[in-house]
């Protein structure tokens, strides 16, 4: 190669290492693209830590996309690189040639990794500081004219690498320089917030629920035939709420009437008999067993009759899903179908979640904030926590907390969901904010 193509070569290698966007350019450019003008199987180059930079590390090696940290290769050349930009003489500071003998405790493993003929070529800024290392080997010896140009691209890319790295402390040097000088009164500050002292409190879902409601049950088996009231709707005592379909019922208390009639005639015959014949009056005693058996039956049909209309055991609003829902629906007895409320009883439901448990009496604040209406709050009071945590409807272990609403005051609807505030004892800012992350940590270490 002619001295003017090498000349041509160097101009264009200083070009893109001084326009180089990033330091990943720069090291692409100073580990690959150096082969135009020079021969060798490997190069590397390490940044060195200081001022301009945070961290020792090897930012490239030749062939390879991204060196891995973690590789034994990366490991054995780290090692040699910060050894070989330990010294700070001024002949140091110059390209020079490394060999084996002089790192006795490496030179098991420099076969492995490296070729014989290796130069370590230092990157200065302009006064002279170290940044980091370009480190280039092959099989071949280095001639003269090869040092000459190792020299002088040696001295554009640490200029190039101190331009790179004085741009990135230039984004962040404000920031390090209000930090260095006000960290101290920055920690006093933190210090001084976390013993202050703050209402500890929590919030969590909510909904208003009557207290003592009447839960009307269905009477027997049967189908829901006819709704007579509307969800929501004030009613009176003894009104009428609801109907099962009767259908089946009055067939039945019909047979059972029939069979009834013919045993009371069966009856009067066996006791006509029973005035002359001895076997007559036994017969007698059995229609009269027969008959009473008949009668019971048809009393039960006949006062399952009159519950298939259900009324209304004491005045209060009605609350069901709605009437969809059980038209037509199949019941046994005893299945809840609605309750009857008292709008004046009602009470705050919470439910805890076990992860957020603090100690919470009779008498802690709640506050509930309903969703339906932002702007607006009600007081309670806790009046009962529960013992121990259950299954929620979302499948998660939590406290129920019944509160009562503060007297003097608009009551909510029932039915009414929001977010609750439930606050409790003073703690200091340090605890308020640890006490999650060291619950989770307690729980993680088992301490």
């Amino acid at each position: 190669m002619d001295a003017s193509r090498v000349l041509a070569e160097i101009l264009q290698l200083v070009r893109r290492a001084a326009g180089a966007s990033d330091l990943e350019t720069l090291g692409f450019v100073m580990v690959n693209e150096s082969r135009q003008v020079l021969e060798y199987q490997l190069a590397v180059f390490w940044r060195q830590a200081g001022a301009f930079t945070d961290t020792a590390r090897l930012s490239a090696v030749s062939g390879q996309p991204r060196p891995d940290p973690n590789s034994p290769f990366s490991h054995w050349v780290s090692g040699l690189c910060h050894r070989l930009s330990e010294p700070a003489s001024e002949v140091s500071k110059q390209p020079r040639l490394i060999h084996s003998q002089d790192h006795p405790d490496l030179s098991q493993d420099w076969a492995q990794w490296l070729p014989p003929h290796v130069m370590w070529v230092p990157l200065l800024a302009v006064d002279g500081e170290q940044l980091g290392g370009w480190l280039l080997a092959r099989a071949a010896p280095w001639q003269p004219h090869e040092l000459a140009v190792v020299q002088e691209l040696g001295t554009h890319y640490g200029l190039a690498l101190a331009n790179k790295l004085h741009r990135r402390r230039g984004k962040t040097g404000g920031t390090r320089w209000w930090w260095q000088h006000y960290r101290r009164w920055v920690w006093g500050a933190v210090l001084v917030f976390m013993f202050i002292p703050i209402r500890q409190s929590v919030i969590l879902s909510a909904e208003v629920r009557p207290d003592d409601p009447y839960f009307v049950r269905a009477p027997m088996d049967g189908v829901i035939d006819r709704l007579l009231v509307k969800p929501n709707q004030t009613v009176e005592a003894g009104a009428a709420l609801l109907t099962l379909d009767e259908s089946a019922l009055k067939a039945r208390h019909e047979v059972a009437r029939k069979v009834l009639d013919a045993a009371r005639e069966e009856f009067r015959q066996s006791a006509q008999l029973s005035v002359t014949d001895d076997r007559g009056r036994l017969e007698m005693a059995l229609r009269r067993g027969v008959l009473e058996e008949k009668s019971i039956e048809f009393d039960f049909l006949t006062e399952q009759l009159g519950r298939v209309q259900i009324r209304a055991p004491r005045a209060g609003v009605v609350v069901f899903s709605g009437a969809d829902q059980w038209l037509g629906r199949t019941v046994v007895q005893g299945e809840r179908i609605l309750l009857l409320a008292d709008p004046a009883r009602i009470e705050l439901v919470v439910r805890l979640p076990v992860g957020e448990r603090f100690d919470i009496t009779e008498g802690t604040v709640v506050t509930l904030y309903p969703n339906a209406s932002p702007l607006s709050s009600y007081g309670a009071t806790v009046k009962q926590v529960a013992y121990s945590a259950e299954l929620d409807r979302e499948g998660l272990w939590s406290y129920q907390i019944q509160a009562n609403f503060d007297p003097d005051q608009p009551l909510p609807r029932i039915g009414t969901t929001g977010s609750a505030r439930i606050r409790g004892d003073w703690v200091p800012l340090s605890f308020f904010a640890l006490r999650r992350p060291l619950t989770v940590l307690r729980q993680t270490l088992g301490i």
